[in-house]
């Protein structure tokens, strides 16, 4: 699926980098079992997921500072979690499976 084609960073906090996904969520978009796009929009303005309390703070705080990495999980379906993390510069945002970190 090619994420890069798409207009991703049109009033988003901040930037993704280069955006790539594991083999396990290429796989699933590719089954159609998976649009990573709506979850990846999410993680670009802030909207963190299922994350703890403390966990959303880390990110808050990492991402007025530029010194941590974003975090982000979202259940997709019962049996389907994504998580996508963004690097601390800010190069590389990927999408995995929580079995792929």
């Amino acid at each position: 699926m090619a994420l890069a084609v798409l207009n991703l960073t049109s009033q988003t906090r901040f930037s993704p980098g280069q955006v790539v996904m594991t083999i396990g969520v290429d796989e699933l978009v590719r089954q159609g079992r998976l649009n990573p796009v709506p979850y990846l929009r999410r993680h670009l303005h802030g909207d963190w997921g299922d994350l703890s309390d403390d966990d959303r703070r880390l990110n808050d705080a990492a991402l007025k500072s530029g010194d941590d990495r974003l975090f982000s999980s979202y259940q997709v379906t019962p049996d389907l979690k994504l998580w996508i993390i963004t690097e601390w510069d800010r190069s590389v945002t990927t999408l995995l499976l929580p079995s792929e970190y």
